[in-house]
C-alpha cells in the first residue's frame, strides 16, 4: 500500500472545491506520503504556504477543456511556478489534434515546458475523445516536445484511465518519458495494475479514501 501511495497525485479538482477541503487533502497527502497534491490554481499560493516543504503542489492548466490559447496557458502556467507549484499538468488544443495541426501542438507543448524550467510538465491528452492513431501521435509529439510526462485524462470527460491506454502508450513514447493514469482508478488493484503495466503516477482521489476506510466516489 505504501508503494502505491508514493506513486499517488492525491487530487481535489471539482468546482465546488473550499479551502477547508484542500486543506484536508493537504494533510492527507502529507500523513500517507502521496507524491503530489493536485489542486486548482486559485489555492496553489495557499497550500505551498500551508504545506510548506513537506508535500509537493501540483496544479493544472488550460483546464479541462484544453482550448484557451497558448499565451493564456503560457500565463497560467508562470503565474501557477511563482505561486509555490512544483508540477504543472496541462491540456491539450484536442481541436488541433483533430485537424492534424501537430506543430502547433508541439510548439505549445514546449513552450509550457519553458516556463516549466525544471519543474514536472505533464501533458493530459484526454484519450477517451482519441483514436488509437491519435493517442500514438501525442505519443510522439509528447516526446519531441521534452515534456515529463504524458497523462490519460482530465476526469471531466466521457471517461477516465484505461489499462489498454497505459500498454499503448507504454509502447510508442520515448525513453525519457513517464506516464501517468488519471480518472476512474477506484480500487488498490486497478492501482497496482496500473503500477505494473509501467504507469509512474496516479491521479485519483480514491485510494486514500480506501485506505481511510470512506467511500471511494469522486476522480
Amino acid at each position: 500500500m505504501n508503494e502505491v501511495l508514493k506513486h499517488v497525485d492525491h487530487t481535489l479538482l471539482s468546482q465546488t472545491a473550499t479551502w477547508e477541503e484542500i486543506k484536508q487533502i493537504c494533510d492527507d497527502a502529507i500523513k500517507y506520503q502521496t507524491a503530489s497534491v493536485c489542486i486548482p490554481p486559485s489555492y496553489v499560493k495557499q497550500a505551498s504556504e500551508y504545506v510548506q516543504d513537506k508535500m509537493a503542489v501540483c496544479t493544472v492548466i488550460g483546464f479541462p477543456n484544453g482550448y484557451m490559447t497558448t499565451k493564456t496557458k503560457e500565463f497560467e502556467t508562470k503565474d501557477a511556478i511563482a505561486n509555490g507549484a512544483a508540477e504543472i499538468d496541462m491540456v491539450i488544443n484536442i481541436g488541433w489534434l483533430k485537424d492534424k495541426k501537430y506543430d502547433l501542438i508541439e510548439e505549445e507543448i514546449r513552450t509550457l515546458k519553458a516556463a516549466c524550467g525544471e519543474k514536472i510538465l505533464k501533458v493530459i491528452i484526454e484519450t477517451c475523445l482519441l483514436t488509437d492513431e491519435e493517442k500514438v501521435k501525442m505519443c510522439e509529439i509528447v516526446t519531441k516536445a521534452g515534456a515529463d510526462y504524458i497523462k490519460t485524462s482530465t476526469g471531466f470527460s466521457k471517461a477516465g484511465a484505461t489499462f489498454e491506454d497505459i500498454e499503448l502508450f507504454a509502447k510508442h513514447i520515448g525513453p525519457n518519458v513517464k506516464m501517468k493514469a488519471a480518472g476512474g482508478i477506484s480500487s488498490m488493484d486497478d492501482a497496482e495494475k496500473f503500477l505494473s503495466l509501467g504507469a509512474d503516477r496516479l491521479g485519483t482521489s480514491r485510494i486514500i479514501k480506501i485506505v481511510k476506510n470512506e467511500a471511494a466516489s469522486g476522480y
